[in-house]
C-alpha cells in the first residue's frame, strides 16, 4: 500500500444533503435529514424534464408527483430562497441558472471561509458576510468573484448540496462552560449547553452536531456521541474513522455472501477450466503479521533471461459484479490501516481466509507470466487463469538474513523448496533495480514509523520503518506486473484503469529550486525546461548522504503531484514509466479488482466490443471512487498517526534531544527527530532573541547573530504532547 507522507489534503467535514438554506427561526435548528429534501428534488428534476420555459406553479406540483401541499410549498420556498428557483410575476417557476464557480467549502473560521473550485487549484477567499450559511464540506456556488494580489475571493450564492461527513472534537469545561475544540478544518470552538453534552467530560473526544442560527452562523454544537479520553490515541482514532466517514461494519447481506463464499473449495472443475500452477515453486514474502496474503511469485532462470509469475488472488472469481460485497468494496476503495488495527475492504473469511494465498492449500489466483532477456527486458507476457499451491509462507525478515548470508540452518530447511526460485528472482530484482535507476525513477523515502503498542494498545516507542533485499525484490516483482497489466489493456484497446502520476507543476519545480539555491544544493538540472524524473534523481543523489538529504527528500516529495487512479494512461512520472496500473491488491484495493474484473474478459474471449460497452463507464467511475477514497483512508491513517506519536511523546516530556529543522514559519520552526516525531518550537521560546523571517527558510537573531536554518541541528526539550490533536511542542535548548 503506498503511504508515502506527501501532504495530502486534510479532511474536510461533511453532512446530510440538504438544498436549502436559511430559515426565518429565531431559534437554532440542525440540518433536515435527506427525507426532508426529497420534495426539493423531485421539483427540481421535474423543472428539469420541462426546458427552461419553466412551468406553472401548481402544475409543477403535479409533475414532480407531490401529494402534500404543505410540503410541497415548504419545498418551493426553501428552493426560492437558496436561489435555485425563480418565480415570475404570472407565478411560473423556472431553474435559476448557476452563473458562477461551483466549489466545496473546504475551511470556516469565525469570520470567513475558503472555498476550493470544481476546476483550479487556488482557494477562494469568502468573507463571513458572504457565507450565506455554508457550512465545511458543502458544495457552494460562487459569484461577486474578484481577484486580488492575495488570491481570488467570492461570495456564496447559494449551497448547491450539504456536506456529509461527520464533525469531531474535544470538549472543554471550565468556569466559563463548555465548548468543543473540533478536529480538521473548522477553526473555531463550538459552545455547548449542559443539556447538550450529553455525559461527555472535560477532555472527551466526541461526535458533533453543529447547529445554524437564525443568521446562518454555525456558534453552537451538540453532542452526539462521547467516544472517551482524548489523552488515548486508540481514542482518538475511533473518533478519526468516524470523522473520515471509514466504514466499520459490514451489512447483514455482504457477511451472508461472504459467509457462502467463505467455505468454497477449489474443486476438480476449477482445476480443470486453469492453467496449473501447482507444481511450480510458488511462494509468497510478506510481514511476519500478515494475513491478507494477495500476491506470491516464482521466478526461473532461462536460458535468455527469466521466466517471472506474479500469482494474485483472484478476488474477481468470488466477488461478483454488482454483489453486495462488490458494491460494499467499491464504497470502501480500500483496506485502511491503523497502529492498532485493519479496517478490510472485504470481509475477513475472504481477504484471510478464502482468498488469501495461504502455504500448503489449493488457491485460485489470476496470474502475469512475464519473459525476461537477461537485461531485464520484458520479451512476452500473457495473463491466464491459473490454479498455485504455495510452497512457502515467506517472510520479510527472514528472507533478508537469506540474502544476507546470516541465515540459520532450520531457516534454509525451511525455504529449501523455493532456494532456487527465491535465488532467481533475487538476481532479476537487481537487474529490474538498475534499469530503473538508469530511466531515472525516483527513491522517495517516506519516513513512515512503526508504532510499538503495549497490551493496552499505548504507543510506547516508535521505530522508524526500515526495508530490506526482500522488501526491494517483491517490490520489483509487482511493479513488472503492473506495467504489463497497463500494456495489455492499451494493446486491446479496452476501457481500463491506470495508476498514473503526473508531472510537477512549473510553479512548484521553481519554488523547490528557490528553495535548493538558498539551501546551497545544486539543482541545475530542475532549471533547464522540464525537468524530468532522472533530473530530480540526481538531486536526491546529490545530497543522499549529507544532513539535508532527508530534508531535500521530503521537499521534492511534496513539489509532486499525488499519484491517482484514471481511465486514460498519462503515464507515472515517479517511476518514470509510460504506463502503468495497479494489478496486484484485489483483497485491499478496489481499483486492482476492477482491473481483474476487465482482464477477466478479455483472457476468457469476451468480445472487445462487448467489454468497450461493458466498462466504458465503470472504470471513470470506479478511478473516480477509488482515488476519492485513497484519500479518504490516508487522510485518516495520518491523523492517527500523529495522534500515536503523540502519545508515545508525552510519556517523554523534558527530555532532550537534537533534531533537524524541517519547516520554517513566521511564529516559529518545525524540529523532526530521528524516531520522526515532529514538534513546533515557537520564537517567543528563545531568551533575549529578536528573531527577523526572510519569508522562506530562515530566521535570524538580530542581537546575537544565531541563525535558525532549514536543514540544521537543533536541541530541543519536550515540553508538551497534545494527543487529541496530535500537537507536540518543543523548547530549545539554549547554548
Amino acid at each position: 500500500m503506498e503511504r508515502r507522507k506527501d501532504g495530502a489534503p486534510f479532511h474536510h467535514s461533511r453532512y446530510d444533503n440538504h438544498s436549502g438554506n436559511r430559515r426565518n427561526a429565531e431559534e437554532p435548528f440542525e440540518l433536515p435529514s435527506a427525507a426532508e429534501t426529497a420534495e426539493e428534488k423531485q421539483i427540481v428534476a421535474a423543472l428539469k424534464r420541462c426546458g427552461r420555459n419553466g412551468v406553472p406553479i401548481r402544475a409543477l406540483m403535479r409533475e414532480a408527483r407531490i401529494q402534500n401541499e404543505t410540503l410541497y410549498s415548504a419545498a418551493i420556498r426553501r428552493l426560492e430562497e437558496a436561489g435555485q428557483v425563480s418565480i415570475d410575476k404570472d407565478q411560473w417557476v423556472h431553474l435559476s441558472p448557476r452563473t458562477g464557480v461551483e466549489a466545496t467549502l473546504v475551511s470556516l473560521s469565525e469570520n470567513f471561509g475558503f472555498a476550493r473550485p470544481k476546476i483550479g487549484n487556488e482557494d477562494f477567499f469568502v468573507p463571513g458576510s458572504g457565507l450565506n450559511g455554508a457550512f465545511v464540506g458543502d458544495e457552494v456556488l460562487l459569484t461577486d468573484l474578484r481577484k486580488a494580489d492575495k488570491g481570488p475571493s467570492g461570495r456564496v450564492k447559494r449551497i448547491l448540496s450539504r456536506g456529509k461527513e461527520s464533525v469531531t472534537g474535544t470538549v472543554h469545561i471550565d468556569e466559563t462552560g463548555a465548548h468543543v475544540t473540533p478536529d480538521g478544518a473548522i477553526r473555531y470552538d463550538f459552545e455547548i449547553s449542559p443539556i447538550h453534552l450529553h455525559g461527555a467530560k472535560d477532555g472527551d473526544k466526541v461526535l458533533l452536531q453543529p447547529k445554524c442560527d437564525g443568521r446562518g452562523e454555525w456558534r453552537t454544537a451538540e453532542v452526539k456521541t462521547v467516544f472517551g479520553s482524548g489523552d488515548r490515541a486508540r481514542v482518538c482514532a475511533d473518533a478519526i474513522i468516524e470523522r473520515c466517514g471509514i466504514p466499520t461494519e459490514f451489512p447483514e447481506a455482504v457477511l451472508r455472501e461472504a459467509a457462502a463464499i467463505g467455505n468454497l473449495p477449489v474443486t476438480q472443475e476449477d482445476i480443470d477450466c486453469r492453467l496449473d500452477l501447482r507444481d511450480e515453486p510458488v511462494f509468497t514474502i510478506d510481514s511476519a503479521d500478515a494475513k491478507d496474503l494477495d500476491d506470491a511469485i516464482s521466478v526461473l532462470k532461462t536460458e535468455d533471461g527469466y521466466s517471472l509469475g506474479v500469482h494474485i488472488a483472484d478476488v474477481s472469481h468470488y466477488v461478483k459484479a454488482g454483489s453486495a460485497i462488490d458494491r460494499e468494496a467499491f464504497q470502501r476503495g480500500t483496506s485502511v490501516y491503523f497502529a492498532d488495527r485493519v479496517i478490510p475492504m472485504l470481509p475477513e473469511n475472504l481477504s484471510n481466509g478464502v482468498c488469501s494465498l495461504n502455504a500448503g492449500a489449493d488457491k485460485l489466483t489470476f496470474s502475469a507470466l512475464i519473459d525476461f532477456d537477461s537485461e531485464g527486458n520484458i520479451l512476452d507476457f500473457l495473463f491466464r487463469k491459473t490454479v498455485i499451491h504455495s510452497k512457502v509462507r515467506g517472510v520479510y525478515a527472514e528472507v533478508n538474513e537469506i540474502l544476507a548470508g546470516t541465515a540459520s540452518k532450520e531457516l534454509l530447511r525451511k525455504y529449501e523448496p523455493v532456494m532456487e526460485s527465491l535465488t532467481a528472482a533475487k538476481e532479476l530484482a537487481d537487474v529490474l533495480e538498475r534499469n530503473g535507476q538508469r530511466r531515472g525513477e525516483l527513491d522517495l523515502s517516506s519516513d513512515e514509523t512503526t508504532f510499538v503498542l503495549d497490551k493496552n494498545g499505548v504507543c510506547v516507542d516508535l521505530l522508524p520503518r526500515t526495508t530490506g533485499q526482500a522488501e526491494a525484490l517483491i517490490e520489483q516483482m509487482m511493479v513488472s506486473a503492473n506495467i504489463c497489466a497497463a500494456k495489455a489493456a492499451l494493446q486491446a484497446e479496452i476501457p481500463f484503469l491506470y495508476r498514473i502520476h503526473e508531472r510537477p507543476s512549473a510553479d512548484r519545480v521553481i519554488e523547490l529550486t528557490e528553495l535548493l539555491d538558498r539551501l546551497g544544493i545544486p539543482c541545475g538540472e530542475l532549471k533547464k525546461g522540464t525537468p524530468t524524473a532522472a533530473d530530480f534523481s540526481a538531486v536526491l543523489e546529490r545530497v543522499k548522504d549529507g544532513p539535508r538529504g532527508s530534508l531535500v527528500n521530503q521537499r521534492i516529495l511534496r513539489t509532486m503531484e499525488k499519484a491517482r487512479y484514471a481511465d486514460k494512461e498519462l503515464g507515472h512520472f515517479g517511476l518514470a514509466l509510460p504506463e502503468y496500473s495497479h494489478f496486484t491488491s484485489p483483497i485491499r484495493r478496489y481499483p486492482d479488482t476492477s482491473i481483474h474484473r476487465i482482464l477477466s474478459d478479455l483472457v476468457t474471449g469476451v468480445d472487445k466490443k462487448i467489454i468497450a460497452k461493458r466498462y466504458r463507464v465503470f472504470a471513470g467511475e470506479s478511478a473516480a471512487e477509488s482515488s476519492k477514497n485513497e484519500i479518504r483512508a490516508v487522510t485518516g491513517e495520518r491523523a492517527a498517526e500523529d495522534c500515536y506519536t503523540a502519545e508515545y511523546m508525552k510519556s517523554h516530556l523534558g527530555e532532550r534531544h537534537v533534531g533537524i529543522i524541517s519547516g520554517v514559519t513566521p511564529r516559529g520552526i518545525f524540529v523532526k527527530l530521528k524516531n520522526n516525531a515532529e514538534g513546533f518550537v515557537s520564537l517567543n521560546d528563545f531568551e533575549n532573541a529578536d528573531f527577523e523571517f526572510d519569508g522562506e527558510i530562515t530566521h535570524h537573531d538580530l542581537r546575537t547573530g544565531r541563525v535558525l536554518m532549514m536543514g540544521e541541528e537543533i536541541g530541543i526539550i519536550v515540553a508538551g504532547a497534545d494527543v487529541a490533536t496530535g500537537r507536540i511542542d518543543f523548547v530549545p535548548q539554549e547554548p
